[in-house]
């Protein structure tokens, strides 16, 4: 298909540059989506972050060099981006579990990290509920975040927001405003670009700015709306990778420029049974 096809020649090109500077934007642009779906599309369907991927290939790289040729520690360290031994020596050491100096020894034993291939699995054993809505244009209301593209940092940071969110008592007031779909509390990241991008917990409203708060306008789009139902974040987690490894390259639909959306709605988030819902925003192919 089109879209692994796209995510193949991302691979590709890093597969090119293990020996010199490999651009996130780049690979970001040959698979046509954002540096952060990009990068979120990486870790859940080969279930690891990219930079550790990279990080893996690189020295699986410089292990075969120094098993295979008389070139010096620090000249195949600085090949593979590394200006200091020293770090180039924690790297190496975190992936093999011996330093580079030990790498010539007869008999060592190094690891071999092959590059990655997507292909399409259809595995079908848990049913998706799904529904493809047109909306127009709303407005949002709430707090805003600006946050690095880097999806490892970010996946870290959100929680982190939402908690400040929750102590400073911010939820209830925002659930407070709601008067128009989607209802619930919002986690929407928009506005992004090759460094950074914004990320709103907010609710979709008409009603007056509070004081202290920002407004967004979401753009109007096609959404594919997904049901999540489990105790937070697990479930969504899970959910937000099935859409990409097992809905996304079989439904006919891409990613669209538009800001992804979580629905969060009342209730116990630990519950069994608690309910939200992923607004993906799609195209068609």
């Amino acid at each position: 298909m089109e879209w692994i096809q796209r995510l193949n020649q991302a691979v590709n090109y890093i597969e090119e540059n293990l020996s010199s500077t490999i651009d996130y934007n780049t690979a970001a642009k040959i698979a046509c989506c954002s540096t952060f779906h990009f990068q979120r599309m990486f870790s859940y369907i080969a279930d690891i972050p990219l930079s550790e991927y990279i990080r893996r290939r690189r020295m699986t790289a410089a292990a075969f060099e120094l098993q295979t040729t008389g070139t010096k520690v620090l000249d195949i360290a600085l090949k593979y981006g590394y200006q200091s031994p020293t770090a180039f020596t924690r790297a190496f050491q975190s992936v093999h579990g011996v330093p580079p100096s030990a790498a010539r020894s007869k008999g060592i034993s190094l690891k071999a990290y092959p590059r990655i291939t997507f292909s399409i699995s259809i595995k079908g054993d848990t049913e998706m509920n799904y529904k493809i809505i047109e909306k127009e244009a709303f407005r949002i209301v709430g707090v805003c975040k600006s946050l690095d593209v880097n999806f490892e940092e970010s996946y870290k940071k959100v929680p982190a927001f939402w908690q400040e969110a929750a102590e400073k008592n911010l939820i209830p007031q925002l659930a407070s405003l709601i008067d128009k779909e989607p209802f619930g509390v919002l986690g929407v990241s928009s506005s992004m670009n090759e460094k950074t991008f914004d990320y709103y917990i907010a609710v979709a409203t008409d009603k007056p700015l509070p004081q202290g708060m920002t407004e967004f306008t979401v753009p109007a789009a096609t959404w594919a709306v997904f049901e999540c139902i489990g105790p937070m974040p697990q479930a969504i987690q899970s959910l937000q990778r099935r859409i990409v490894t097992e809905w996304l390259p079989n439904s006919g639909y891409e990613y669209a420029s538009a800001p992804d959306i979580e629905v969060y709605g009342e209730g116990n988030q630990q519950a069994e049974d608690y309910r939200c819902e992923v607004w993906l925003p799609v195209s068609k192919k």
